[in-house]
């Protein structure tokens, strides 16, 4: 406990899934937590069971792909706790399709939240990260960054453009003392994924027995293991690390 004691984080998504599980570890270790998601009520919800176990949260509605409600988020989280020093990106946009199916509406939106949201996020925290002489960032990515799979052509190139964000930003910001890194998750059972499974018609305890068996350790993840995750890559635990991309999948990439 108390591994991120005094540090302010901002959390995106992190109303459901793997963001709601990240929030809420980082706050029982102490961490002052930002809860940014476009939906208030499952926002609020998450700042609601952080503050019940003792920890300290509040909640600001985002579009991580307008840079200025990002803006106004960052404002925010200054004028609440100071200056964030952990930022985790993990809103995301599940668009998926093949080449033939997907509009340019989807295009813009896969890549407006899952790249540049995450892009704007790290412009709006640097001025801060810079003046306190350092920083953190956890990209949440995806196997799907690295591995093709059948009809998820939005999604996984948004994914691997992640990665590569990932590299790039690391390298950049490495003079500064600002460490970023990504987590990249197999299947995990969230809400997201019960509305893939919905949209395709699937039944839903077949998909998951199907999605399990992708998995040398034949499960699907939990989100409170990719928080885990995300608390080693955000604490000085992993203060050697950046431009690293944590795989947490029971195995399912190296079939």
């Amino acid at each position: 406990m108390g591994r991120l004691e005094s540090q302010n984080a901002v959390i995106t998504g992190s109303g459901n899934g793997i963001g709601k599980a990240i929030a809420l570890l980082f706050g029982r270790e102490g961490a002052n937590v930002i809860v940014a998601d476009v939906e208030e009520n499952a926002g609020l919800d998450t700042v609601k069971q952080i503050n019940s176990d003792g920890g300290s949260a509040v909640f600001k509605q985002v579009d991580t792909s307008e840079l200025g409600s990002v803006q106004e988020l960052i404002t925010f989280s200054k004028h609440t706790f100071g200056d964030a020093s952990i930022l985790v990106n993990n809103a995301a946009a599940f668009v998926f399709g093949s080449i033939e199916s997907i509009t340019k509406e989807d295009w813009y939106k896969v890549f407006g939240v899952n790249v540049i949201g995450y892009a704007n996020c790290v412009k709006e925290v640097l001025p801060g990260f810079r003046q306190n002489g350092g920083g953190v960032v956890v990209n949440i990515a995806s196997i799907s960054s690295f591995i093709a799979q059948p009809d998820f052509i939005p999604y996984n190139s948004s994914k691997g453009a992640v990665a590569q964000l990932t590299r790039c930003l690391a390298m950049d910001l490495a003079k500064d003392n600002i460490r970023v890194n990504a987590i990249c998750p197999g299947s995990v059972r969230t809400r997201a994924t019960d509305r893939h499974i919905k949209s395709l018609g699937l039944n839903p305890d077949e998909a998951y027995k199907e999605f399990a068996q992708d998995a040398l350790m034949k499960r699907m993840g939990r989100p409170e293991e990719i928080a885990a995750g995300a608390l080693f890559l955000a604490s000085s635990d992993s203060s050697f690390m950046t431009g690293a991309h944590l795989v947490i999948d029971g195995g399912a990439s190296i079939d």
